[in-house]
């Protein structure tokens, strides 16, 4: 029963998916909706069947772009992270900082730094970096403060240092709430890029997508947003096995709920 009830939940969105794209090809045939303002969905298959090749460049300069500021945000996210949380002034200077910042549009700053760093990778991993950080550092932060500090108190009792105390259990403990923030911050990086190619350069979907708008071809941007999905479902996918490999005590703990 519940292997039933886990393969449902799996097929019923591919369900529901495939439900709307039948409607959308039926209402733009039966209504005669033109090409340029809506497409049908096989319109938008046969221009990523004809087109794949043509696109290639553009999928790898914004997946260059997407996954290069991702790991830059991860490693920037972890080391400000253990800072605030090993020194707590430095954390309640930040904290507020980090939180106002996202009040900030990355639409607005885009601009700015294809203006200061010019058309090529550099201003859209910026966009990338700073998309991503935010949710991973504070995730981590949340994690760490999470502790109970019971137990803190317990291994401290047991003679261990600050640093082991943070190794064998801050640690572990943290690993959940980064692999949470990791999957939120997966899905914004290739939107990140995709933003910053709007605004210039010569490579990338958002790039292809600007084209594709000037000239009306509204299929041709349907097959990039396709383009864009799936790519971000993947590393959101890659990140998620990443988190089973690297928490097995998370998994079981999950099992056991189920």
């Amino acid at each position: 029963m519940k292997r039933l009830r886990s393969i449902g939940n799996k097929i019923a969105p591919i369900v529901f998916i495939l439900i709307l794209l039948i409607i959308w090809e039926i209402i733009v045939n039966v209504g005669g909706i033109e090409k340029y303002i809506l497409p049908a969905p096989t319109d938008v298959i046969e221009v990523l069947i004809k087109d794949f090749k043509t696109m290639i460049p553009h999928i790898l300069a914004t997946l260059y772009e997407g996954m290069v500021g991702f790991l830059i945000a991860i490693a920037l996210s972890i080391i400000l992270a253990v800072i605030m949380d090993m020194v707590p002034l430095i954390k309640r200077a930040l904290y507020p900082v980090l939180v106002i910042s996202q009040t900030i549009p990355t639409v607005a700053l885009a601009p700015l730094f294809i203006i200061w760093f010019g058309f090529g990778a550099l201003p859209k991993i910026i966009v990338v970096v700073i998309v991503c950080f935010f949710p991973i550092v504070i995730s981590i932060v949340d994690g760490l403060e999470g502790v109970d500090k019971d137990l803190i108190n317990h291994f401290k009792l047991m003679g261990a240092s600050k640093l082991n105390v943070f190794l064998h259990l801050k640690l572990p403990y943290g690993m959940i709430n980064f692999f949470s923030g990791m999957r939120i911050a997966a899905t914004y990086s290739i939107m990140g890029a995709v933003i910053g190619e709007w605004l210039g350069g010569d490579k990338g979907l958002g790039v292809y997508m600007t084209r594709a708008r000037s000239a009306y071809a509204l299929d041709k941007m349907f097959a990039s947003i396709v383009i864009i999905v799936v790519i971000s479902m993947g590393i959101f996918l890659l990140v998620s096995l990443m988190e089973k490999l690297f928490t097995p005590w998370n998994n079981k703990k999950l099992s056991m709920k189920k």
